[in-house]
């Protein structure tokens, strides 16, 4: 007589050794990849400076172009007595406060109307126009309005952010997937889940896009401003500078501009990273 053998159940461990490996190695790919790009960066900086070092003097006239070495010590003169940082200080506080109002009226107010389509469909053509104004034909009116303080400035910038924060959060909203929308109708969804849990987080996209955009336009703003009508800031180092034919001066102000600008742009690719971590890894 054949007795079966017992049946065991058997649990394979699984095969961590190689998912280890393809995470490392995407790990390695993503840090690796990373590292030379910024090596390759710094490679290109380092050469268009000794370039222009070398430039100076036989290609160009050091009247009109300066050079790094020149604007190095322009920049350390000012560190020395503190005028880089009052005046820095200054303009950061423009930026920073007219890049907020502009994002938050401009994302608010682009995903309200956006959400209606015919109020959208009415006001559409009217902020186009708006948003078509050169915004410095704006500044001396501002001037009239608010006056040469430091309101003026975060005005200006506000309105140079708002418009791209508005239409890049309003074409977000409008390029929500319909099919998404019907489906949580026909779960029983309300026009707050509707709105809250589909619109709100297919729209960020538009609005990321809208942040990163905007934040040169909030510079130009308040640099607009302060070259127009101001005592303080970095717009009026460069208009000072320039009044004095000092050309490393007018480089060193603008290389600060640069310095924020790149500042700025890194903290809002921070945000956007934590936004979208949903979303899939490149390969």
């Amino acid at each position: 007589m054949n007795v079966a053998a017992p049946v065991t159940d058997r649990v394979e461990a699984p095969a961590t050794g190689p998912v280890k490996e393809d995470r490392q190695r995407t790990w390695w790919g993503r840090h690796g990849r990373r590292t030379t790009v910024w090596s390759l960066r710094i490679a290109l900086l380092l050469a268009f400076l000794a370039l222009w070092q070398l430039a100076h003097g036989i290609v160009s006239n050091p009247m009109f172009i300066s050079n790094p070495i020149a604007i190095g010590e322009q920049l350390g003169v000012w560190l020395g007595d503190g005028t880089l940082a009052m005046h820095t200080w200054i303009t950061v506080q423009e930026v920073a406060a007219g890049y907020a109002i502009g994002v938050v009226t401009g994302a608010l107010l682009g995903f309200a109307l956006a959400s209606v389509h015919l109020i959208y469909d009415v006001f559409e053509p009217f902020m186009m126009a708006l948003y078509s104004i050169p915004k410095v034909a704006l500044a001396p009116l501002f001037i009239v309005w608010f006056g040469i303080g430091i309101d003026m400035k975060i005005i200006l910038a506000a309105v140079s952010v708002f418009f791209l924060v508005f239409l890049n959060t309003a074409a977000g909203v409008r390029d929500v997937d319909r099919g998404l929308i019907d489906a949580v109708r026909l779960m029983g969804g309300s026009r707050r889940d509707i709105a809250l849990k589909v619109v709100l987080p297919a729209s960020m996209s538009g609005l990321l896009t809208g942040l990163k955009v905007s934040i040169p336009y909030a510079l130009i703003g308040a640099v607009i401003g302060e070259l127009v009508a101001s005592n303080r800031g970095l717009g009026y180092l460069i208009n000072d500078s320039a009044a004095q034919f000092n050309t490393a001066g007018v480089f060193a102000a603008v290389a600060v501009l640069t310095v924020l600008a790149m500042v700025l742009n890194g903290l809002v690719g921070l945000l956007a990273a934590r936004t979208n971590r949903w979303k899939p890894l490149d390969a």
